[in-house]
């Protein structure tokens, strides 16, 4: 091959890798420039608050000290306090955004809860004492207003647009390292966290630490579309799991907050629970989807309704659920007296039914059981089981039931019956006694699963029991 040919040769090559990386570049987000026109409306918090107990062996104003919110990234370490217990004032740091230029700005509730004091920092080093409009705890988001005008917004985008896959960025003040920019993609949307039912969470592999709290999650497009949250981690630092609030959501709390100083969330006063393939089968449903309902709480908005125990609901005001933490979130934000439509499957087959839904009441601590001594009845399925006492009926809160006093091996810990739980139903009939369970049990058709209803902890539950 001559020199020409050859360097022509050459020139292509270089060409079509010099293609192939323009194409590779055109695939990535402009991360610079969404940096560069939005760190202007992202803000510094701190806040501080009086404390009583032990100075932290980590120094006073770190992270991770006794009373600061960012304590729940540092559970899972343990503490040097080395001090006397004393009365002191902790410091804490967290991130948030403009909302609006005259002032308002989101952040997370758990970043100035309990705050003495709230300082906003904005990018120019101009800082303000903020006023807090109002928080709410059940979404972790918090409402502030800064005496300024003329201030540069972010851009609200849409978190149902979203994909996993999809790049995302944050920006924030790590360990008050200000003006921080990191970057991952979507892991999943609709997350359900322990204590946040109301939140369909985002979750993404975007590193996020103490600090972070509060800060904005920026689409590919540089449009905020979550408030980062919660991390979940075995040792205190990121491990590749971080949730954000889905901003319309905490756009609509926010109104609330602006509006009232405060949020109030419906319910329809039910317990749920996801619908497992075993449970599926016992209610004669082909695939497992939908919210089981396991409790229809006597005072409760439901409990007015033609909803039952044993349903299963599938859509809510048109919107289908596909699993029971799709329910709390659109529930939560239903105006309070709305008369919402539900789909139900009841004995393998829909039926369409409304409920109005009411003010989701103060949480109250729930009443102790002492459960008396009485003889006791051996019954198939492996458990060992005894009638309730009146005052046990209504010390649970239920009209009838027996009680689990052991449980061996057989049907019943295959299914997950434990110590301790309350049988109240059995294939769909009322368990008034042992006797009468174990007539019941004979019942019951060899190797297809049936649904039973027990009690256990204050709270209601199916679980899927085979012969």
């Amino acid at each position: 091959m001559g020199t020409i040919a050859r360097r022509m040769l050459v020139s292509a090559g270089l060409a079509a890798v010099m293609g192939q990386a323009a194409a590779c570049a055109a695939a990535w987000p402009d991360f610079a420039r969404i940096v560069q026109e939005n760190r202007g409306a992202v803000v510094n918090i701190s806040s501080t608050e009086v404390v009583n107990g032990r100075a932290s062996g980590f120094g006073f104003g770190a992270p991770g000290g006794p009373g600061d919110p960012f304590d729940r990234f540092f559970r899972s370490r343990p503490r040097q306090d080395q001090t006397v217990p004393r009365r002191f004032v902790t410091k804490s740091l967290g991130s948030g955004f403009i909302i609006a230029a005259n002032g308002y700005v989101l952040t997370c509730a758990h970043v100035i809860d309990h705050a003495r004091r709230v300082i906003v920092k904005l990018a120019n080093g101009h800082d303000y004492v903020a006023r807090v409009v109002g928080l709410d705890t059940k979404s972790d988001v918090a409402l502030l207003k800064i005496p300024a005008a003329h201030l540069p917004t972010v851009t609200i985008g849409h978190p149902s647009d979203l994909q996993v896959g999809d790049w995302v960025l944050a920006i924030g003040a790590p360990f008050g390292f200000e003006n921080s920019a990191t970057a991952g993609i979507v892991s999943g949307v609709g997350r359900n966290l322990p204590g946040s039912d109301y939140v369909p969470f985002i979750q993404t592999d975007v590193p996020i630490n103490p600090g972070n709290s509060g800060g904005p999650l920026f689409n590919a497009s540089g449009q905020v579309v979550g408030i980062n949250s919660q991390i979940y981690s075995r040792t205190g630092g990121f491990m590749g799991l971080s949730f954000a609030i889905p901003i319309d959501l905490a756009m609509r709390i926010g109104d609330e907050l602006k509006a009232t100083g405060h949020v109030q969330w419906a319910w329809l006063g039910i317990t749920i629970q996801d619908v497992t393939r075993e449970l599926a089968a016992s209610f004669d449903l082909r695939k497992p989807y939908g919210a089981l309902v396991a409790e229809v709480l006597p005072n409760g908005p439901a409990a007015h309704s033609p909803l039952r125990v044993g349903d299963i609901i599938v859509r809510y005001d048109g919107h289908p659920i596909t699993q029971s933490a799709d329910l709390p979130p659109l529930v939560g934000l239903t105006p309070i007296g709305t008369r919402a439509r539900l789909t139900v499957m009841r004995n393998g087959r829909p039926q369409i039914l409304s409920v109005v839904v009411g003010a989701l009441p103060e949480p109250r601590a729930a009443a102790a059981v002492r459960v008396a001594r009485k003889p006791r009845h051996s019954a198939s399925l492996g458990l060992v089981l005894r009638d309730l006492s009146d005052r046990e009926r209504r010390a649970f809160g239920v009209p009838a039931g027996v009680f689990v006093e052991g449980v061996g091996d057989g049907p019943g810990e295959r299914a997950g019956i434990a110590p301790g739980d309350v049988i109240v139903r059995l294939g769909g009939q009322p368990v008034t006694s042992v006797p009468q369970f174990i007539a019941l049990a004979a019942r019951i058709p060899a190797h297809h699963p049936v649904p039973v209803l027990i009690h256990r902890g204050g709270s209601a539950m199916f679980v899927a029991l085979t012969k």
